[in-house]
């Protein structure tokens, strides 16, 4: 029994600390009335967070905020992140998803990172290496970046016809990047391989900044313009719920 009041009474607490981090401030009798307990249920509960520094109150007016504590274990939480393992699960999920492969980049200005690769053994394999760079403005995780970055990053790029079908023009390149953020999803169709079609989303960070990118790319014989269409959301999803994992507040 004295365990499972514990367990009750921590489910509260943590109950607690989401309410007030979902408001700028609550007072006693609003926690009161949002977990629908007494006043006295509520004061006990908040003791140990406010010594936990999780929790602060205002001397004035009484109101609940969250304390520096939370700021300390959601630094710690970002610096034991390490974005191959937090993306690993969802690249594997795609993968067995689309059965084509996955890669996931980083953004060192002014290029995309190769930092992993999950490969569908059945397929034929993909060149890509990890460790190697690939431009911005012809790969899909290179404008699934490019997208949300300043609009005057387009201007220090060099736009390489890397094949016949590369968009080379800044001006449709910046028309591209606007379709990019409509879908959330970037395409690169033909552009960086003759014979390659990718299909790439953005990953953000804590601070809702791009910080790297996920994709799908294959033959165009198995990832054809109308199945484009198909994986696109389905690697949106996989970024969206990296990104989560990463901190970020919006996606």
């Amino acid at each position: 029994m004295p365990e499972r009041n514990q367990s009750a009474s921590l489910r509260r607490a943590l109950t607690v600390l989401d309410h007030v981090r979902a408001s700028s401030g609550l007072t006693l009798t609003q926690l009161a009335d949002a977990l629908d307990v007494s006043k006295s249920t509520v004061l006990r509960l908040t003791v140990p967070l406010i010594e936990a520094r999780l929790l602060e109150r205002d001397r004035r007016t009484g109101a609940y905020r969250l304390g520096h504590g939370t700021l300390r274990l959601g630094q710690a939480y970002l610096a034991s992140l390490d974005l191959r393992a937090v993306a690993a699960e969802e690249s594997h999920r795609l993968m067995s998803e689309v059965r084509e492969t996955v890669h996931l980049v980083v953004y060192e200005p002014p290029h995309v990172v190769y930092i992993d690769k999950v490969e569908n053994q059945t397929n034929v394999r993909m060149a890509s290496r990890i460790g190697s760079r690939g431009p911005l403005h012809s790969t899909a995780v290179g404008k699934a970046i490019l997208a949300w970055l300043p609009d005057d990053t387009v201007d220090g790029l060099h736009l390489e016809a890397r094949t016949k079908h590369t968009i080379s023009d800044p001006g449709r390149l910046r028309a591209e990047l606007a379709s990019v953020r409509r879908r959330g999803y970037a395409v690169d169709d033909r552009e960086n391989e003759p014979e390659v079609r990718c299909v790439g989303a953005p990953i953000f960070n804590h601070n809702d900044t791009v910080v790297a990118a996920i994709s799908v790319s294959g033959l165009t014989s198995r990832i054809t313009a109308a199945r484009v269409r198909e994986v696109g959301p389905l690697v949106a999803a996989a970024a969206s719920r990296i990104s989560r994992k990463l901190g970020s507040p919006t996606r």
